[in-house]
């Protein structure tokens, strides 16, 4: 009895113990079933990939950035916004061509231009302007308004509100406003605008596949405009600063005329505070589409010293008698103006004698 004890107790001893238990299956694997997964996976590396893609690096700042969009797309969206405009302006307010302010804005983004062109040849990374840049001539219209503004559409279409002649004074000046705007088509950033409000779009649908409940959703939208898109708009606006004064320079317009510019904008949005004319004040520099006055300040003044360099090239031989050039061609719209202005006297004293007013 005592053996068949021994016997038993032996088998109790090495009796083999019961498998651990199963952990519960993980809830986040549980929420998100293979045919949500599977198809997020696919979709996030498709994206990735086509960004990789379509990469792309601007002229002379050399910044890399997601461009998905062709020239002749971007062209056709800024002919057809181009005429809206010209609709909802109206006739009435549009200065004709032959107006001493069409023809001076006209003259200087001209030459602009040109120097716009020696640009693209000299910084373009692809050494193809036909793919980079529209070949179509620039047009130049000035809007009679109080706002002080200027715009440029894809298609190489300038418009110009006369209120920016209480800030542009002169033609330097007036040619760092103009330099500006064609610093933006050069750098192509409303082709960046619309590629990457594609991407956004693209990753807004993803998270609502992932979180129909849209709660993941409601945090993306204002998460994108505070981090991704305000932040890139400043960045173009930049970049454009810092474009637009070496093409002027090149065209032989004094850079230095950008800074006085944007420190009459600032000391009149300033001086509105205490008029009776109120001028909307710059919301902080982050929730702001535009750098603060200052930045933009500080910026021209670490540029300068090269604007300066294009500016003064060939020992200021260049410049010298382009700006003589200039100054005949001021002087000879001036006589136009002052030519047509008497055409239009005698008209009118003509049309009161015959009614007899």
């Amino acid at each position: 009895m005592a053996r068949n004890k021994n016997t038993t107790t032996n088998n109790t001893r090495f009796r083999t113990p019961p498998p651990p238990p199963k952990p519960p299956p993980s809830s986040s694997t549980s929420n998100l079933p293979a045919y949500i997964v599977l198809p997020a996976l696919t979709l996030t590396g498709t994206a990735l990939y086509t960004y990789y893609l379509f990469l792309d690096e601007v002229p002379y700042t050399k910044r890399k950035r997601l461009l998905a969009t062709s020239i002749a797309f971007e062209q056709k969206i800024g002919d057809n916004e181009y005429q809206k405009l010209l609709q909802s302006f109206g006739k009435n307010n549009i200065l004709p061509e032959n107006h001493r302010a069409s023809v001076t804005v006209r003259r200087i983004g001209s030459r602009i231009a040109n120097s716009a062109d020696r640009f693209m040849v000299k910084y373009d990374p692809k050494k193809d302007t036909t793919a980079t840049k529209s070949n179509k001539p620039y047009t130049y219209t000035v809007i009679r308004s109080n706002q002080a503004n200027a715009f440029v559409l894809p298609g190489n279409h300038v418009f110009v509100l006369t209120g920016l002649f209480r800030y542009a004074q002169n033609e330097d000046e007036l040619a760092a406003v103009l330099g500006h705007e064609m610093a933006h088509n050069i750098a192509r950033h409303a082709g960046e605008r619309l590629s990457g409000n594609v991407l956004m779009s693209f990753l807004g649908k993803l998270l609502l596949l992932i979180d129909p409940s849209m709660t993941l959703y409601m945090m993306f939208v204002p998460a994108v405009t505070l981090l991704r898109e305000l932040p890139h708009s400043r960045e173009h606006e930049v970049e454009a600063d810092r474009i637009g004064v070496m093409i002027a320079s090149d065209a032989c317009y004094d850079p230095r005329a950008a800074k006085r510019v944007f420190g009459s904008m600032k000391a009149g949005i300033e001086n509105s505070n205490t008029t009776k004319t109120k001028q909307p004040s710059q919301p902080p520099e982050f929730l702001s589409t535009h750098p603060s006055y200052d930045s933009r300040l500080s910026n021209f003044d670490n540029w300068m010293p090269e604007a300066m360099d294009i500016f003064h090239q060939d020992g200021g031989m260049k410049c010298q008698q382009i700006r003589y050039e200039m100054a005949q061609a001021r002087k000879l719209a001036a006589r136009e103006h002052a030519w047509r202005e008497e055409q239009q006297q005698r008209r009118k004293k003509k049309g009161e004698i015959q009614f007899g007013v």
